[in-house]
């Protein structure tokens, strides 16, 4: 309890948190200060995807806190090396940016998309069309960037230079293209936004779009990436690359830190100087980091992602098909989300107090992102509990 009061009487109040101090963690379980026990389906917000304490990575990170923490980007630290040479062979890309976040990492794809064309001399292309009900980030830029007005209230005025289109909707998109336009930045399913995925159509026209218009293409992977939706990056299951993507979250399995990705021609944009940040890939950061990929990225590991996934989604429908207060379920791999016709708050509470972690978003949806170590017994004994609340 102590540490409970302390947080309130000296941190600042921007999260509405629950009664419970957590002091222990191991796979997708949680015990608080007195010693009850919960199953974590929230994994940290799509953070532990290999669960907490994994050894793994415990043991990565000890062995490199014994050896070297911190010099600062003015030198080079192989496990930095290593870990950004892991991302190009996995991915599309041919440089990779280290920050410490996904909003970071997103501010370094904005900026990285604008200084691309200001260097060719084009200085007029500075828009950036995202998607309503995106969300970037909470830095000016990345919050400028998002597509949700009350993530927005209190904070204008924002960054100019952004458009926003509703989400899946290609003609809409076409509508806003002008000659001011450098990119076009979505998440290939939205998290904080519903848990709404692209449609395959949409996705496929807009890669062509930009080829067409020689815009810069911007995944958003920081929720959606990393193994969550049963491929190692979300776009894979849509079959086409974007020019710079982002990632975070599930990259330090708790670690701090995020990542952009980019083409070899699209990383042109940044040269000396450009850019930067102090603790941006630190070995300590990036050694857990390349553990991590080294993991999630295995065949077998994906392919139970997705056996899991696909389990986990039935279950959710059946439920759909017996409470009339289930108006729709969706998701990719164990990035799920359950649409009620009101108040998902009430049973994140109810399901809290019976020891398990679940989160509401935009008020009516129950999102699912455990860690992808999640078994059937577990997402069985959820089941339960939910279709009893409802």
């Amino acid at each position: 309890m102590d540490s409970i009061k302390k947080t309130d009487n000296f941190v600042f109040q921007t999260y509405q948190r629950q009664g419970k101090a957590f002091v222990k963690g191991q796979g997708v379980f949680l015990w608080d200060e007195d010693g009850k026990k919960y199953t974590d389906f929230l994994a940290g917000i799509a953070v532990v995807s290999l669960g907490h304490c994994h050894p793994k990575i415990t043991e990565a990170i000890q062995r490199q806190a014994s050896t070297l923490v911190h010099v600062s980007n003015l030198f080079y630290t192989m496990p930095q090396a290593d870990l950004a040479s892991k991302l190009c062979e996995k991915s599309f890309a041919d440089r990779v940016f280290f920050a410490n976040s996904g909003a970071e990492a997103n501010e370094a794809a904005i900026k990285l998309s604008r200084r691309y064309f200001q260097k060719k001399g084009e200085k007029n292309r500075f828009k950036i069309i995202t998607m309503e009900q995106s969300f970037h980030g909470r830095t000016m830029a990345t919050l400028s960037a998002t597509g949700q007005d009350k993530i927005k209230d209190g904070f204008y005025p924002l960054l100019k230079g952004f458009a926003y289109v509703p989400f899946n909707d290609i003609d809409a998109l076409k509508n806003e293209i002008d000659e001011t336009v450098c990119a076009i930045m979505l998440e290939p399913v939205q998290g904080e936004g519903g848990v709404i995925p692209a449609d395959p159509d949409y996705l496929i026209a807009v890669r062509e779009l930009c080829n067409d218009k020689k815009i810069l293409l911007i995944f958003d992977e920081i929720q959606c990436g990393m193994g969550r939706c049963g491929t190692l990056f979300a776009h894979e299951l849509y079959g086409i690359t974007p020019d710079i993507m982002t990632l975070a979250k599930a990259l330090g399995n708790g670690l701090p830190i995020g990542a952009m990705l980019a083409t070899q021609d699209a990383a042109t944009g940044f040269d000396f100087g450009s850019h930067a940040t102090t603790f941006g890939g630190t070995p300590l950061a990036t050694a857990a980091g390349l553990e991590v990929v080294n993991i999630i990225s295995k065949e077998i590991f994906l392919d139970k992602v997705c056996q899991i996934g696909e389990y986990f989604n039935e279950e959710l429908k059946k439920l759909k098909e017996k409470h009339t207060r289930v108006l729709d379920v969706r998701g990719k791999g164990l990035l799920l989300g359950m649409e009620l016709d009101k108040d998902a708050g009430s049973i994140v509470v109810e399901l809290f107090k019976k020891g398990f972690i679940i989160n509401g978003i935009q008020d009516k949806i129950l999102r699912f992102v455990p860690p992808l170590i999640i078994e059937k017994q577990e997402i069985d004994r959820l089941i339960k509990e939910l279709d009893s609340l409802l």
